[in-house]
């Protein structure tokens, strides 16, 4: 194993019923857990959105209303993800701009708290990206030679991510062969919320859309604060609102 490893990582992927973070729901979750020692994990759950799932979701991934009908809602299953990441790192394919957020959304309407921002999150397809140009698919041929079967099935997705990582590693050697050496290639470390409304710059949180972009938030803030009760109305992920609250009450100290 080429991944140098001080703590467990979990490759995520997710199936659901669209790609709107802040209204579709999971209706599968598959996380392979690597240990430090190289042995796996795996855990693999069907989920009832309590919503029916577009058909054209569906054509992707193959899950339909039947399948999921008995199956638990993600907040029944909350706790018993929450402990199976449990002190480990986060990875995937595409996993910070969907999968993470995806996550992080569904604990937060369950009322779960869970630290997802101290972990490092490792997102295979921004090295894919940034060297090569490809979809999953592609990507596994190129850097393993072998054809994905099952794509869209949530498990074989993450394991494969997990064989094309490995195959990143060795050969592109100067990234680095741990799991910050790989975030700080892929830059994933100056984002702020998981929508990515606000990014860092040389330390600082700035607004990343709109009128405001390239201003620090907590200036903005400031100055306007009524933009701080637009975005709090606005359809914006719960995550961003969040974060937002966070740097409003830090500019609020800091006046």
């Amino acid at each position: 194993m080429r991944l140098q490893l001080t703590r467990p990582i979990c490759f995520i992927d997710l199936e659901t019923t669209g790609i709107n973070v802040s209204t579709d729901k999971i209706v599968e979750i598959a996380i392979v857990k690597i240990m430090p020692d190289g042995t796996k994990q795996v855990k693999r759950k069907l989920v009832n959105p309590e919503m029916a799932i577009p058909k054209a979701a569906s054509e992707i991934h193959g899950i339909s209303d039947e399948m999921v009908k008995e199956a638990p809602t993600f907040k029944q299953i909350a706790n018993e993800i929450k402990q199976f990441i449990e002190l480990s790192d986060l990875a995937g394919y595409n996993s910070n701009r969907f999968d993470i957020p995806m996550l992080n959304e569904e604990f937060l309407r369950a009322g779960i708290s869970v630290d997802i921002e101290s972990r490092k999150l490792l997102d295979v397809q921004k090295v894919y990206h940034m060297m090569e140009q490809r979809t999953l698919s592609a990507a596994y041929k190129f850097y393993c030679n072998k054809n994905l079967e099952d794509a869209h099935s949530a498990e074989a997705d993450a394991t494969a991510t997990w064989e094309v990582l490995e195959a990143q590693l060795e050969k592109y050697p100067q990234i680095g062969a741990t799991v910050d050496a790989v975030v700080k290639f892929t830059g994933e470390d100056q984002i702020v919320d998981f929508a990515r409304r606000f990014i860092f710059e040389n330390g600082v949180e700035i607004f990343n859309f709109g009128k405001h972009k390239g201003k620090p938030v907590t200036q903005v803030l400031k100055e306007e604060p009524q933009y701080y009760d637009w975005m709090m109305k606005g359809d914006f992920a719960l995550h961003t609102k969040q974060k937002l609250t966070e740097m409003l009450n830090k500019a609020m100290l800091n006046k």
